[in-house]
């Protein structure tokens, strides 16, 4: 089966959400169609999905201030692991982070998350000593 990677469509949406929750991305402070709506008004392009003609076989949102990229919502369909389908995202939204003259990229894995901390190793992500800190300026009720 083929895989394209491209940017999010109308279409895509709903899947890209169940996605998310399958994979244990969502929480409820965060809601994923608010999410979706904002990374879209800011850089469309910068949020991907794995296609399997009209099956969401993954997706990536990545981001970028000026200063550093980051990585959201990596996920692939359990029946997709193991393809590189995540791989292949990763390195689109590298690429396309490059093109926008972006240093460095960033992402996030909660404590525990040994499998995904090991998945990044493989990608020459180094994992940082920084501690993250944050702040809700808007609820997403």
């Amino acid at each position: 089966m083929t895989v394209e990677i491209r940017p999010l469509t109308d279409a895509d949406v709903e899947q890209v959400v169940a996605l998310w929750e399958e994979a244990g991305l969502v929480r409820p402070w965060n809601d994923p169609w608010i999410d979706i709506r904002r990374a879209r008004a800011v850089w469309p392009e910068l949020l991907l999905v794995a296609a399997d003609r009209d099956f969401v076989a993954g997706s990536v949102m990545a981001g970028y201030d000026g200063h550093r990229g980051w990585l959201y919502y990596l996920a692939t369909a359990p029946e997709r692991r193991g393809e590189g389908i995540g791989r292949r995202l990763v390195g689109e939204a590298e690429s396309r982070l490059i093109s926008l003259g972006c240093p460095k990229v960033m992402l996030m894995v909660r404590a525990g998350n040994d499998p995904v901390l090991e998945f990044y190793d493989a990608l020459d992500y180094v994992r940082e000593t920084s501690l993250l800190t944050g702040k809700r300026l808007i609820p997403d009720d």
